[in-house]
């Protein structure tokens, strides 16, 4: 495996960054996730739009996207693989220990890592935490991820494959690394990126060829939809057939089906939506 760093190729026991790389020492750095198919990534535009907006919230500057595709497609080149995870990492590089930058300039890697395909449905929980919709990292895609991890192995314990949170105002916000779209009386909604969510590449793309309305929606509306899909990267669009003890349907409802085969139609007629 080889990996980007800071300039080049390198191998991956050679692939190294320093332990006071900010990125490190207090996570500040934002990243994106791109699908990699047979060696072509997909909306990498899009991913590259979103790494620049989270860059700019961070007060990075911004990444030089040339050298992050020239990055991607030497990544790509030296790892063919069917299905991959291409992860972009931009850091705020070599920094004192502390909250404050250095002078160094911003660090980046590009890795690439094997992924499988998702099955079609998947178990979820609610966790007791709440996204914050008003604090400074809202909407950004930082490598702050902490609390991901801890929900996501709740999660794990409990046989599912995601968590979903509220936001302090005890509306459905979104899961670890995925945002989430309700069925209600027939009709498909998604919580608006005011939310406190992520504003997804996926969730962009699904509410876009879906016609997927975005509006606030009550935590407990996990516990009267009709149906429940997930939404990200690598998900695609996957159904939900459980959360928490509440059993939905083990195939995919009509409208979730549907979601499915559009988004799997637009996305094979374009790479880069």
């Amino acid at each position: 495996m080889r990996m980007w760093v800071n300039g080049g190729l390198r191998d991956a026991d050679d692939a190294r960054v320093s332990v006071l790389d900010h990125g490190l020492t207090v996570g500040d750095g934002v990243f994106e996730t791109v699908k990699a198919v047979g060696g072509s990534t997909f909306a990498l535009t899009r991913h590259l739009d979103r790494l620049t907006r989270s860059a700019r919230g961070l007060g990075l500057p911004d990444p030089d996207l040339d050298e992050v595709r020239r990055a991607c497609a030497a990544v790509l080149d030296a790892n063919p693989m069917a299905l991959g995870r291409l992860r972009i990492t931009y850091t705020g590089g070599l920094s004192p220990l502390g909250s404050d930058r250095g002078d160094a300039g911003p660090g980046l890697v590009v890795a690439l890592g094997e992924a499988r395909r998702r099955p079609d449905t998947t178990a979820v929980i609610t966790v007791p935490w709440t996204r914050n919709e008003r604090g400074a990292l809202a909407g950004l895609k930082t490598t702050s991820y902490a609390e991901n991890v801890v929900a996501l192995a709740r999660a794990h314990e409990h046989g599912a494959s995601e968590a979903l949170f509220a936001n302090t105002v005890g509306q459905l916000c979104e899961g670890t690394g995925s945002n989430v779209f309700v069925v209600v009386d027939g009709r498909l909604y998604t919580p608006p990126v005011a939310s406190g969510c992520l504003a997804g590449i996926t969730r962009a793309l699904a509410v876009e060829w879906t016609g997927a309305e975005e509006t606030d929606l009550p935590f407990d509306v996990l516990e009267q939809a009709e149906e429940i899909f997930l939404t990200s990267t690598l998900r695609d669009v996957q159904s939900v057939h459980r959360v928490d003890g509440r059993e939905l349907s083990g195939e995919p409802g009509p409208v979730t089906t549907k979601a499915m085969r559009i988004f799997d139609e637009r996305a094979g007629n374009d790479l880069d939506p």
